[in-house]
This record gives structure tokens, C-alpha cells and sequence, in this order.
């Protein structure tokens, strides 16, 4: 199901559909400022079982944490002063910041990985649905390899991306597409590890660095 939607102004209404839904376990598809993710609520232990389903990976790898803001990172990952200012000068954005993961990650929320990517985009819609949410979202990037593709059929990665969003509610276990209307470009995140205290480019992607 395509729910329409302002991206500056989301109605009420359709907040609360996809909140009912990730509350129930299920999966909600939407823009960011890179391409089109999924998500389920990260306390959701069905949720993220579908989300790993859909991914086709026994684990989600690397399991990228959605936030709306910088408090919502420290509460799941060791911030040092250093990472805290480089991310804060880089966020809102499209950057995924590789981060040691706190022992909250591993006890509230089952995450027991040593490290978690977050993430803080610049469009509103993914910020919005984690605010009414109440609690950060699991996500991975939506990709056609899901639709069953065979990524060697691409001439670069980026052909696997979606761009609109009647494309993304094809995939099989996603509930709700927040769809503003517009088609997205085709790209990846700059992923940057953190975890040294140094940073360490993983992948360069659309935010540019340094």
C-alpha cells in the first residue's frame, strides 16, 4: 500500500498508520537522501526477523540504525568527543558513522553486535516517521536483487537501487510505501568508521568527505 504524502508537512494520520504497523512487527518503506530504505522498529524482534528476511542474510550486515537525532546514538553507541563533533558537523546527511555499540544495544534492543552504523538523514520523512515512532528504526536500502535480480546483471551497484516508490511496494513483506512523489536519485551513503577515533572512509557515497 502507497500512502501520499507532503514530506514537509506528513498528515498526522499517515504517521499513525506506519506507526501501527511497525508496532505490530511489520515493515514500512521510505525515502532518505540517498535512495529508498526499509525499516522496522528497533525493538520489534518480529520486525527485525521480516527485515532479515527480506534482506536474504541470515544477519542484517551491516546493520544501519535510523536516527533523528545525535542523543538517540549516544543512548546505543560509545560517542567520544571526537566522534560527537564530526558527526554533529556532518548531520543531518547522507553518512552512515560505524560507532562501538553501548550495552543498551545489546540489552534493550537484542542488538549484540560490537559496532552499529548510524544514521541521521536529511529528509524529513525518515526523520518524522522516528520521531512518532518514539525509538529508532532498523533498516536496510531497498534494492531489486529482493524482487529476485541477480546483482551480476548490474553494470554498477547503483542499478540495483529503486527510484520510485510503486517500485518499492512490489517487495515481498513491506506494508505501508511513504511516498512523496518524487522519484529519487540513485545513491549510496559515505559509510565513515568512527570506531578508532580517527575516521576511516568505508564507502564513499554522496557526502563528501573530507
Amino acid at each position: 500500500m502507497i500512502e501520499y504524502i507532503v514530506a514537509g508537512n506528513i498528515d498526522g494520520r499517515s504517521l499513525r498508520k506506519a506507526v501501527a504497523i511497525l508496532g505490530a512487527g511489520g515493515l514500512v518503506a521510505f525515502p532518505t537522501d540517498t535512495s529508498w530504505s526499509v525499516g522496522c522498529s528497533i525493538s520489534s524482534k518480529e520486525g527485525i526477523a521480516r527485515l532479515k528476511r527480506l534482506s536474504g542474510k541470515d544477519a542484517l550486515s551491516p546493520l544501519t540504525v535510523l536516527c533523528s537525532d545525535i542523543a538517540q546514538i549516544s543512548a546505543l553507541c560509545e560517542l567520544p568527543t571526537s566522534s560527537f563533533r564530526e558527526i554533529k558537523r556532518l548531520v543531518p546527511g547522507p553518512y552512515v558513522f560505524v560507532l562501538p555499540s553501548t550495552n543498551r544495544a545489546a540489552r534493550d534492543f537484542d542488538l549484540r553486535r560490537g559496532e552499529l552504523g548510524v544514521r541521521i538523514p536529511a529528509n524529513p520523512v525518515p526523520v518524522a516517521l522516528v520521531d512518532a515512532l518514539g525509538e529508532p528504526l532498523l533498516t536496510v536500502t531497498a534494492k531489486r536483487n529482493m524482487l529476485g535480480m541477480d546483482p551480476a546483471e548490474a553494470d554498477f551497484p547503483e542499478e540495483l537501487l529503486f527510484t520510485a516508490g510503486w517500485e518499492v511496494e512490489e517487495l515481498k513483506g513491506v506494508e505501508l510505501v511513504l511516498d512523496a512523489g518524487d522519484e529519487l536519485e540513485r545513491g549510496f551513503s559515505t559509510v565513515l568508521d568512527l570506531r578508532s577515533g580517527d575516521v576511516e572512509v568505508l564507502r564513499a557515497g554522496a557526502g563528501p568527505y573530507p
